[in-house]
């Protein structure tokens, strides 16, 4: 039996635990083999190890958020409590919390890793500057790019974050859809505003945006710029000819990193022009500081069918490339 107190004399307690101790009542639940007592500013927990260091890290992930948000809510609660439950050896005291550590604390809850190939991903955006990862839809490849970044400017380590696609991906031209830019290449960008609207406010979106320190734009507008202090993510690169690839990889200057994502198995290019993630993965693939990182589809955290239609799909495709070379 082990006992452990917290003060929680820096937020007020109907925000930790909620009206009528709603929010206690949740954490109780899932720790029915534990003890837990609210006396004035101070909570006392007692039960297993893993337990009681538990559920002192469920209360100061909630602070935290509050901290953050200034309030939070029952589906905030019940986030954090399901990072525990979902690995159940962690509750024997096996493992650390943090084995899956927090990103960022977006407006559904808590964002991290979810898979050890994720969590791969994650450290090597923290220590390369220049990542690649490749992986099939679902994998977290995007999502956990704009959270790293978004990390990485409220941590002040760069000034802006850039988010950008190839805008053509069936021979369409630019020119010719109606309206001004953004109306053009929304469709495009849309998944990247789509995780950035997951994780931060609407309000604070467009500010960023109208003060430049994040941008959305086409592939084809990066040409001739300078990426200084910047945080730049190359969504569905598998779409980029080895010359956007080039452009794009040479943008970069003083305190910048590259996040280039992308699935080789969904290429839109025309027959005879190379995907310029295919190529760069062989020529840059003996270079320090930049890291490849293969995802699979036991990565892939969406509905649970999305991993058997990638499955199913890889099977039809070898017994199709099998019958084609008998």
């Amino acid at each position: 039996m082990k006992k452990a107190t917290i003060k929680i004399d820096d937020v007020e307690h109907v925000k930790l635990f909620g009206v009528n101790d709603e929010f206690l009542t949740l954490i109780e639940k899932a720790f029915p083999d534990a003890r837990i007592v609210v006396r004035g500013e101070t909570v006392s927990i007692s039960g297993s190890t893993g337990d009681a260091e538990l559920i002192q890290r469920v209360i100061n992930e909630l602070k935290y958020l509050i901290n953050r948000n200034e309030v939070i809510n029952k589906n905030d609660v019940i986030t954090v409590l399901n990072i525990v439950n979902n690995d159940k050896s962690i509750l024997s005291g096996e493992k650390a919390l943090d084995e899956f550590p927090v990103i960022l604390y977006g407006k559904r809850g808590v964002i991290r890793p979810k898979t050890s190939g994720q969590k791969e991903y994650y450290y090597a955006m923290l220590n390369n500057d220049i990542v690649f990862a490749e992986g099939p839809a679902g994998t977290g490849k995007t999502y956990l790019a704009v959270a790293t970044a978004l990390q990485k400017l409220k941590n002040q380590e760069i000034a802006r974050i850039i988010l950008c696609r190839p805008a053509i991906e069936a021979g369409e031209s630019l020119g010719y859809l109606p309206g001004d830019l953004m109306d053009k290449v929304d469709p495009y960008l849309r998944p990247l505003t789509d995780s950035l609207f997951d994780m931060i406010s609407s309000d604070k979106i467009n500010r960023f945006i109208d003060s430049k320190i994040i941008e959305i734009v086409p592939l084809a507008y990066m040409r001739g710029r300078t990426l200084n202090n910047a945080f730049v993510i190359l969504d569905e690169a598998q779409n980029t000819s080895p010359m956007q690839m080039k452009m794009f990889l040479t943008r970069l200057a003083a305190n910048s990193q590259a996040v280039i994502t992308g699935d080789t198995t969904q290429i839109d290019l025309p027959e005879k022009v190379e995907s310029g993630l295919v190529q760069i993965m062989d020529i840059l693939k003996n270079i320090h500081g930049i890291k490849f990182i293969s995802l699979t589809n036991e990565d892939v955290v969406r509905h649970r069918l999305v991993k058997e239609i990638i499955k199913a799909y890889e099977e039809y495709n070898g017994k199709k490339k099998q019958e084609d070379n008998s």
